[in-house]
């Protein structure tokens, strides 16, 4: 999962001198990929599909889109028979466009015939009813981000706890200790540090207004009360105002991810990268599984092509230069073996996180299940709302327009 942004879409190109942006070049020989990172991340992963296509015999054009608008418009586009060959996907997108049509089965070709060394959380996000159609790129969780200065400063140690939070808030300037982001997908950790879900795939069960996910955004609501926490009063610029506080020294924690870090560097507070503090998110195992897929289109001309590139993009080798690089967590055991990713300190912080987060429901409707969630959270923590009324406001949502077939709790 990436934060949202507003930026509009940029258009990168390698393998070729120029070229028109949003669709396959219908050049089996020619790769247009869909790379939907940041701004930081994208100069590295172009030099790798150059290099890709250097050793590859094929040429690759990349076209770099923004990932709040790259659903959508991979939609719009591959509905029509348009669109990249190979689309860098969120991890929860993967069902949705196979149920659609939208992306090739790949289970009968190389990039489903050995999968042993890839990590079991981001291999189960590539399935759906039973076949392949992704290959993991990067994995992430979520992680508690602290200024190592300002919390030794006040004489405290990272919380393990949201009751320790509460705890050493006062030391920390109150509601400067931590800056709650009332994105939907950062109010997973809540729900899951106490047992809540959105819902249940087994019993095919509406669980979001459960009361351990009420109690669950209950307490980020509490903090908030207790002057333990801040949160933004807008909600399309609440992730902005999260981290412009943080690179300024106006809080002392947030709740981020590993694609974060880059960017929080680049900031006076952590000029000095050791002042970076990363520890797990109070409670166990509560992140939620993050991360992105290769999947390739549905009636792409270079088919063979994009298999021979995913392929490459994925490999040990590749994945290793992207975590060493970037700090990005590879979903290939293997890689982490290599001693520049071992050495890295934002891949060795992550790695125990990222083995101990919380599944998703891997089903079409991932992404509108965070949808009506969005609005709750912002409401909740705004006070606007009552925890258990607005869930059950979003279980509506649910069982009338996003999962009819699953029954209420």
């Amino acid at each position: 999962m990436r934060p949202k942004v507003t930026v509009g879409a940029a258009l990168g190109l390698v393998g070729v001198l120029a070229a028109g942006c949003g669709g396959g070049s219908g050049n089996p020989g020619e790769v247009v990929f869909w790379d939907t990172s940041g701004s930081a991340e994208s100069g590295v992963f172009r030099e790798i599909a150059a290099d890709c296509a250097r050793t590859g015999g094929y040429q690759v054009r990349v076209e770099t889109v923004a990932f709040d608008q790259a659903l959508n418009n991979y939609k719009t586009a591959a509905q029509g028979g348009q669109g990249p060959d190979v689309l860098r996907s969120d991890v929860g997108w993967v069902a949705q466009l196979a149920q659609a049509g939208l992306i090739q089965d790949l289970s009968d070709t190389p990039l489903a015939a050995d999968t042993a060394d890839f990590l079991p959380a981001p291999l189960e996000s590539t399935k759906h009813e039973g076949k392949t159609y992704a290959v993991p790129q990067v994995t992430d969780a979520l992680a508690l981000f602290y200024n190592k200065a300002q919390l030794a400063q006040a004489g405290v140690e990272p919380p393990r706890t949201w009751d320790e939070l509460r705890s050493i808030a006062p030391k920390l300037g109150g509601d400067r200790a931590l800056f709650i982001n009332n994105d939907e997908y950062y109010a997973l950790p809540f729900l899951y540090s106490h047992g809540g879900d959105l819902v249940d795939t087994g019993s095919r069960t509406i669980t979001v207004n459960s009361p351990e996910s009420v109690r669950g955004l209950q307490t980020a609501k509490d903090l908030i009360d207790a002057k333990a926490a801040r949160t933004a009063l807008d909600q399309p610029n609440s992730y902005t105002t999260m981290k412009a506080a943080f690179t300024s020294g106006e809080v002392a924690m947030v709740v981020d991810g590993p694609w974060a870090v880059s960017e929080y560097t680049q900031s006076q507070q952590f000029a000095d990268p050791a002042n970076l503090g990363i520890a797990p998110v109070p409670g166990a195992g509560t992140s939620p599984v993050g991360g992105h897929d290769y999947v390739i289109r549905q009636g792409s001309d270079a088919t063979d092509a994009s298999v021979k590139f995913v392929q490459c993009m994925s490999s040990t080798e590749n994945q290793a230069k992207i975590a060493a690089r970037l700090g990005l967590l590879p979903t290939r055991q293997s890689a982490y073996d290599d001693p520049a990713v071992a050495q890295n300190p934002v891949v060795s912080a992550f790695r125990p996180l990222a083995a101990d987060t919380h599944e998703r429901p891997w089903i079409p409707e991932n992404a509108e299940l965070l949808e009506p969630l969005q609005t709750a959270y912002a409401e909740i923590l705004a006070g606007q709302k009552e925890a258990g009324a607005a869930l059950d406001e979003v279980a509506r949502t649910y069982q009338t327009s996003v999962v009819p077939g699953y029954a209420q709790r």
